[in-house]
């Protein structure tokens, strides 16, 4: 294991606690072993996507290896975790699952802001304590931020909660 995933693995622990989804894997246990809740699907998704920061950003991107755009980087993580196929786009993914209230939403939601002065054009996983996990844009890398941050309140377009 070389030192930057270490360090990044630790730093996603202490998020993921500190975000409360820490509590999702001990849900492991109280959840059938045939049937996981998703609170605990939602932390391994959580984990894996920590896993990730540092990833650079790339335009079209949807591994690792190239680097992820925003729709890439949430399509890799619910198809690795979840067994999710999603649509290629923010826009697309915006059109399936349950939307959920901001004041409601839960580790593993969805999140969709106007990037690109059209609704729904970048997407991101919600992480926590009003914070979520996204790739940003080019020349970025895949990083946490807070929705509180003034560029993303004002960009807000909803959000959806998806393989529940």
């Amino acid at each position: 294991m070389n030192r930057r995933r270490y360090l990044l693995g630790s730093g996603a622990a202490v998020l993921l606690s500190a975000s409360g989804v820490a509590r999702a894997h001990d849900a492991r246990s109280a959840a059938s072993a045939d049937a996981p809740s998703f609170a605990t699907r939602a932390g391994e998704l959580l984990f894996r996507a920590m896993a990730l920061l540092g990833t650079r950003y790339q335009r079209g991107g949807r591994s690792p290896d190239t680097g992820f755009d925003c729709s890439g980087f949430v399509g890799y993580l619910y198809q690795e975790v979840l067994n999710l196929r999603l649509p290629r786009s923010a826009w697309e993914i915006w059109n399936h699952g349950e939307e959920v209230a901001r004041e409601t939403l839960e580790p593993g939601d969805l999140v969709f802001f106007n990037t690109m002065r059209r609704p729904f054009s970048h997407v991101g996983v919600f992480v926590g304590d009003d914070k979520f996990i996204h790739a940003p844009a080019a020349g970025g890398v895949v990083r946490t931020e807070s929705l509180n941050e003034r560029y993303w309140a004002r960009r807000w377009n909803g959000a959806k909660r998806i393989g529940t």
